[in-house]
């Protein structure tokens, strides 16, 4: 679309900008939080399904198992990272992943790797643009809804693509924020994994 990697660049600039000093604040307090790194970073597939590297600041320990496994994730978020999605904060790192071109500001919020064998050939389209920091399904319910209703408002996103739906989204995003409204599903600290709902395309 015409005019969404200008959006993308102007807007995530003057965001970033606008929350440099939050930015600094929080890798400085999770650096010392967690005595390390305060990012999570994290593979993940872009455009196409080619790989990038997420940058999210860090919510969990990694708090692992007597066989060195990594504990379940309601065993390793912390009150700290638990305060950093219910605000979203931890998504701040990602204005850097959109000024490098692996993200966008809207689009389908990029998932697992393993996810890509389990999607059916419709919902595989979701990997025709970049993926997002926000997204159709993140203003109409994000982690409070199915993984097939997600995938049908990407699919949707990419099939009516337009700055002025950009522009929308962007909106909602702002005002779900300032809400907390669908940071998790019922029984998950985040949200479930996805199994599966077609065959490989």
């Amino acid at each position: 679309m015409f005019g969404k990697r200008s959006l993308d660049l102007l807007v995530s600039s003057l965001m970033f900008l606008c929350l440099s000093p939050v930015f600094v604040t929080l890798c400085v307090v999770n650096f010392l939080y967690y005595r390390g790194t305060p990012f999570y970073f994290q593979e993940r597939p872009g455009r196409q399904g080619l790989s990038f590297q997420i940058l999210k600041f860090k919510t969990m320990s990694d708090a692992r198992s007597k066989e060195g496994d990594l504990l379940p994730d309601e065993k390793r978020i912390t009150w700290l990272g638990k305060i950093l999605r219910k605000a979203s904060l931890d998504e701040i790192p990602q204005l850097l992943n959109v000024l490098k071109g692996d993200m966008s500001l809207v689009g389908p919020r990029p998932l697992l790797p393993e996810y890509l064998l389990l999607y059916n050939p419709t919902q595989a389209r979701r990997h025709e643009v970049r993926p997002g920091v926000t997204g159709l399904a993140q203003i109409n319910g994000r982690n409070a809804i199915s993984w097939e209703k997600k995938f049908d408002y990407d699919v949707w996103y990419v099939d009516h693509l337009s700055l002025g739906m950009d522009l929308q989204i962007l909106f909602g995003t702002f005002w779900n924020v300032l809400r907390g409204k669908g940071v998790s599903q019922q029984g998950h600290v985040s949200v479930g994994k996805f199994t599966g709902s077609g065959q490989r395309p």
